[in-house]
């Protein structure tokens, strides 16, 4: 199993990464928490904590910037009716603490507000993410860090492979002030606070 990655980027449009292993390209999907993290560093020098999930049909990889975000993205696949795309909407979505202070105060509401949950599963993570986020909060160790490129197109793009319709990410994209000077996670950033808010 592949659990480290350390390259440079061959190409980054959210949620993915190409990344340079020793002339092999490894494809992996990133939270956008990932994208913030890693995007003020040098591109040539890339360090990512890897999940890798066996499939009949493929091998995928989802990149980390730090351990505990990969240690709450594997808590939350144990939760029945999460999966990684669901995962990686709630780190996108979220901060680690973040979504432990949802959990803990129960807040159904703001946990309902990411893309492809509803009432139930909502509920179902705040039940059962209790006793799991000491663990997945653990340990922090930063990993790498890539720069961001500025485009409204490509937040356009990551709001929609997270689950929100193109005409809604397009609209909350534009309705941003001085979108055209801020880089691509900024944009997300900005973009997912003012989806989570309606």
């Amino acid at each position: 199993m592949i659990g480290y990655l350390k390259g440079s980027i061959i190409s980054k449009e959210p949620p993915w990464l190409l990344l340079d292993v020793n002339n092999v390209g490894y494809e992996l999907e990133a939270s956008m928490n990932t994208f913030y993290a890693l995007s003020e560093q040098n591109e040539s020098s890339v360090a990512l904590h890897v999940h890798m999930v066996v499939r009949d049909d493929a091998h995928l990889l989802y990149g980390f910037a730090s351990l505990s975000e990969r240690a709450l993205f594997r808590a939350l696949l144990k939760v029945n009716g999460v999966g990684p795309r669901v995962a990686l909407a709630i780190l996108s979505t979220f901060s680690a603490d973040e979504f432990a202070a949802c959990v803990q105060n129960e807040d159904v509401a703001a946990i309902v507000s990411v893309p492809g949950i509803g009432r139930k599963t909502a509920e179902r993570l705040i039940v059962e993410m209790r006793d799991r986020l000491p663990q997945a909060s653990a340990s922090d160790q930063s990993a790498g860090k890539i720069p961001a490129a500025s485009a409204s197109g490509d937040a356009i793009s990551a709001l929609i492979a997270l689950g929100y319709k193109p005409a809604e990410a397009s609209k909350v994209v534009r309705a941003l002030p001085e979108v055209d000077d801020m880089p691509s996670e900024m944009i997300i950033r900005g973009a997912l606070k003012a989806l989570s808010s309606k």
